[in-house]
């Protein structure tokens, strides 16, 4: 049985809640990556995604340099455990859309996340594909005329 800690990534930067959003984009952009938990004392209360800061911040037209994490975050937050059967976690993040999954202990500590590259890149599971294909699934919307 393979367990959400066999492949999550554990080497993980958060940031604090008070932190700017001009420091989690340029964290996000030393990092190359599209989201940040958010930990206070060590213990998650949120994340951020380069989504938020677009929507939450740019869009609504906040500025960067003043406005904190807490504001634009998204606090109730899904996550997982890290003993916690692969294939059960793949199923949850598949119905709730969902691409990057914080990891954490009994305690609510950042220990890790798991994403869909680790899932891709770190497995040979079967259901990949199909939790891929939920996860990926198009918006009801198009913006494109036909």
């Amino acid at each position: 049985m393979t367990t959400v800690s066999d492949i999550m990534t554990s080497d993980v930067r958060s940031l604090s809640p008070s932190d700017s959003v001009v420091r989690a984009a340029r964290t996000m952009a030393d990092l190359n990556v599209g989201v940040i938990p958010v930990c206070e004392v060590g213990r998650l209360v949120g994340v951020l995604t380069d989504r938020d800061i677009a929507v939450r911040c740019v869009a609504q037209g906040l500025a960067a340099e003043h406005t904190p994490l807490s504001a634009i975050m998204t606090g109730q937050v899904q996550c997982c455990f890290g003993e916690e059967e692969l294939g059960e976690v793949m199923g949850r993040m598949g119905d709730a859309q969902i691409r990057r999954l914080p990891v954490v202990d009994r305690g609510n500590r950042l220990v890790g996340i798991l994403s869909l590259g680790d899932i891709a890149v770190k497995t040979e599971d079967k259901k990949l594909a199909s939790v891929l294909q939920d996860i990926s699934e198009p918006a009801a919307v198009s913006f494109f005329k036909s």
